[in-house]
């Protein structure tokens, strides 16, 4: 029996065309896999960049506290030492974490992020306490110079006014402020000036009982005679309403507007520029008597001003400092008990420091 070949029909083969892969598609995969790695280095790089600030302000503030002075060997020759010392230790503290980092990243790529934020942490408690605002005074005083030495003798000087302050007088007045208060604060936002402050101003021109002066002052901030472009810019600002001395808004917009002019003229010095407002335009104003004199700032200006109130921008910002604290604690907290007197020092003077 012949044998018969079978043929046997070939095996279908079949073609799979893989899809290509859009550019829109890598853009996102490219995106997704960068970005995470971004995310990770950023949250390891930033809380350890504000760790090492933190460390650099209270380690030069405590140097400048340690070694203030004006000796060669005694001041200049040990600071310029101890920030030699602190360049080596953020070194090694680099060279540290570099070191710490690779066992970490073998466990999982989040922990170094997740250990930089714990750091960071700890550095933030830190920075919340007494020691830290004190390094950052010191620092500040090295830093500043003669204009934060000023500054910071001014303070003083207003915490202590503060101090002396009769709470129960100053909490009517804060009382009697407040219908004023939303006007004040729509007109300090309008003229780009703090709020807090023009509400000292408001304190220490009328004490919040707007009235007719024998100077010739009026209403709530006693406008007597504001620059003739200050009344054409309240002018425009009330549109076509005719301008009323008395009507609060208006008085508001007045003092405001004239306070940021003297703010301008003094090159936003807040003490010259509330002494310029309390003195007005009268034989030139405060920029005469300081040209006439060669003063420079508030200290020096102050012989000069016998028969003029020196210390008017104490007041103002005395009665301001009392606005912030009723603000943020509800009540005028006594300076001098317990340890209010380092925590309203955070709190900070409005005009001169953000509420810490």
């Amino acid at each position: 029996m012949n044998k018969q070949t079978i043929k046997k029909k070939p095996d279908k083969i079949t073609l799979r065309i893989r899809p290509q892969t859009s550019s829109k598609a890598l853009i996102q995969a490219f995106l997704l896999s960068h970005g995470r790695r971004a995310v990770l280095i950023g949250g390891e790089v930033l809380p350890l960049v504000g760790t090492a600030l933190v460390a650099v302000i209270a380690a030069l503030g405590r140097a400048a506290e340690s070694f203030s002075g004006v000796g060669l060997w005694s001041s200049l020759v040990p600071f310029a030492g101890m920030v030699l010392v602190l360049a080596v230790v953020l070194f090694l503290a680099f060279k540290l974490w570099m070191k710490i980092r690779t066992p970490l990243v073998r466990r999982s790529v989040y922990l170094p992020a997740l250990t930089a934020v714990v750091v960071a942490l700890g550095t933030g408690w830190f920075s919340s306490g007494r020691e830290f605002h004190r390094d950052l005074v010191n620092l500040r005083l090295l830093v500043g110079g003669v204009q934060e030495a000023e500054r910071t003798t001014l303070s003083h000087q207003v915490y202590a006014a503060y101090r002396r302050t009769d709470l129960a007088q100053m909490q009517a007045l804060v009382e009697r402020a407040k219908p004023y208060e939303s006007t004040i604060r729509e007109a300090a936002s309008i003229y780009g000036v703090d709020a807090e402050v023009l509400m000292g101003v408001g304190a220490a021109e009328s004490s919040f009982l707007p009235r007719d002066s024998k100077d010739g002052g009026r209403g709530l901030f006693q406008i007597t005679a504001p620059p003739k472009e200050i009344l054409e810019r309240v002018g425009k600002q009330l549109g076509d309403k005719p301008l009323d001395w008395r009507n609060t808004r208006h008085n508001a917009l007045l003092g405001a507007a004239t306070w940021r002019h003297y703010q301008k003229e003094m090159r936003n010095d807040l003490f010259l520029s509330l002494l310029a407002y309390n003195i007005g335009p009268k034989n030139g104003g405060l920029l005469s008597i300081m040209r006439l004199y060669g003063a420079r700032d508030f200290a020096t200006i102050q012989p000069y001003l016998q028969n003029l109130p020196r210390d008017y921008p104490i007041r103002v910002l005395t009665a301001a400092l009392a606005f912030r604290l009723h603000r943020l604690e509800g009540h005028l907290p006594r300076y001098e008990e317990g340890d209010n007197a380092m925590r309203i020092q955070r709190i900070g003077i409005p005009g001169l420091s953000k509420p810490g």
